[in-house]
């Protein structure tokens, strides 16, 4: 059948509609991240017809946003851990949908079990059926013993935990709530296409609801599929997290100036910046399929840039030569401030990946720093949460570069560190001017 997820093993013949089909689809999402698979592409392997994606991503992502919560009840359940990532997977998301559509308990379990029938030639059948069916009988107990525990409780895992404690004593318990709740839709109005009025016109016209955040950012009251976004199609407007909007700002390009922004993929920040004034910019990423991905949105959006493809450290391989005025460093990171939206970071990040990125990223800004002209500023960012990727970082780089100089990036704050909320994601920004 053609409207089935891909599955070399065995693709249920289950129909695209039905709430099996999207468990199946999500058990299998799951599973590929537990083996260490990014959430996105997992998806994008099952190649879900249009109809079932929306159901199959909200299972994948609410089980994997609650994975502390899920892996807590499994334990209890379960007398001994469960080998199989595809079972786990599909209990995972069985019992993320049994606490978010309680009313629906009866089709959930129906439809995991008809699921499991398929796993493993039926081999998960009575357990799945049994492990679902004791949580609905012991549901008080569990969710009272989960508030007890700080991985169930949370939802995050407990050296992460730890780490916002340590940085954020007053605001820990707000952030990792944050951090397990949906994301806002934000959406940034392609100003050289529509005005902001015309755009919030063509909104109202069909039928969405948004609220104004600042003159180019407006905010979904209720998330939509991009293609059915007015404007979309036509580059009238974008979908961009408000605080990644605030990159593009903060940098203080001007026209006609040489500008860099590496690591760009998939291209949000190279084109708000080509929105906001005329610049020769060069949008640099190492990989290649992404960096694609820039060339697309620029093209969607009417505007035009240099796309190379370069690990940004290897200076022989991309740059001519000519320094730059202005560089986004846009720099790899742990992603802990956007993890609401990237929920299978929570399964895949270590304490160690933080130490490993913040290598990373001294060696990309001190390559960087090469490339810009005297006189020139480079913005540091991340969507990093932790102090080794973000003010830590910038200092050492200043310690090492007698040419650089930390300036005010917020107020009279030389750093800006977005704490994620109900408008945006966390990021960190700083910028740095060269002597």
């Amino acid at each position: 059948m053609a409207d089935r997820p891909a599955n070399a093993d065995a693709a249920p013949p289950l129909a695209a509609d039905s709430l099996a089909y999207s468990l199946h689809a999500a058990a299998q999402a799951v599973a590929a991240v537990i083996g260490g698979r990014n959430l996105d592409a997992a998806l994008a392997a099952l190649k879900l017809p249009a109809a079932a994606r929306p159901a199959a991503m909200d299972l994948a992502f609410g089980a994997l946003r609650r994975y502390g919560r899920g892996d807590f009840f499994l334990a209890k359940l379960i007398e001994r851990p469960l080998a199989d990532p595809a079972a786990r997977g599909l209990l995972l998301a069985a019992l993320y949908r049994l606490e978010a559509r309680p009313q629906d308990a009866h089709t959930t379990v129906d439809q995991a079990v008809a699921v499991a029938a398929l796993l493993a030639r039926g081999k998960y059948k009575a357990l799945v059926n049994g492990v679902l069916r004791n949580f609905l009988r012991r549901r008080d107990e569990l969710v009272a013993a989960a508030e007890d525990d700080a991985l169930a409780r949370w939802q995050h895992p407990r050296w992460w935990l730890e780490k916002l404690r340590t940085t954020y004593p007053d605001r820990w318990q707000e952030i990792a709530t944050i951090g397990n709740e949906h994301p806002p839709m934000t959406l940034r109005v392609n100003t050289r296409r529509t005005t902001m009025t015309d755009f919030q016109d063509e909104l109202a016209n069909a039928g969405c609801v948004g609220r104004m955040l600042d003159d180019v950012a407006i905010q979904l009251e209720k998330p939509m599929p991009v293609e059915r976004l007015p404007g979309f199609a036509e580059g009238r407007v974008s979908v961009q997290d408000r605080g990644a909007q605030c990159a593009a700002a903060l940098l203080d390009a001007r026209p006609g100036m040489r500008v860099l922004d590496a690591c760009a993929a998939p291209g949000g920040k190279t084109a708000h910046l080509l929105e906001r004034t005329d610049l020769a910019l060069t949008a640099l990423d190492a990989d290649a399929v992404r960096a694609a991905r820039i060339g697309e949105n620029l093209r969607r959006l009417g505007l035009a840039a240099q796309v190379k493809v370069a690990d940004c450290r290897d200076l022989a391989a991309w740059w001519d030569g000519l320094p730059f005025d202005r560089i986004l460093a846009d720099v790899p990171c742990s992603a802990t401030g956007v993890a609401r939206r990237h929920p299978d970071i929570k399964w895949l990040r270590r304490r160690e990946d933080v130490a490993s990125f913040a290598a990373t990223q001294a060696e990309i800004v001190d390559a960087l720093w090469q490339t810009l002209a005297p006189g020139g500023k480079m913005l540091y960012a991340t969507c990093s949460l932790f102090a080794e990727e973000n003010g830590m970082q910038v200092a050492a780089f200043v310690d090492r570069h007698q040419d650089a100089q930390r300036l005010p990036t917020h107020g009279d704050n030389n750093e800006w560190q977005l704490i994620p909320d109900a408008d945006q994601d966390g990021f960190y920004y700083e910028l740095i001017a060269k002597r």
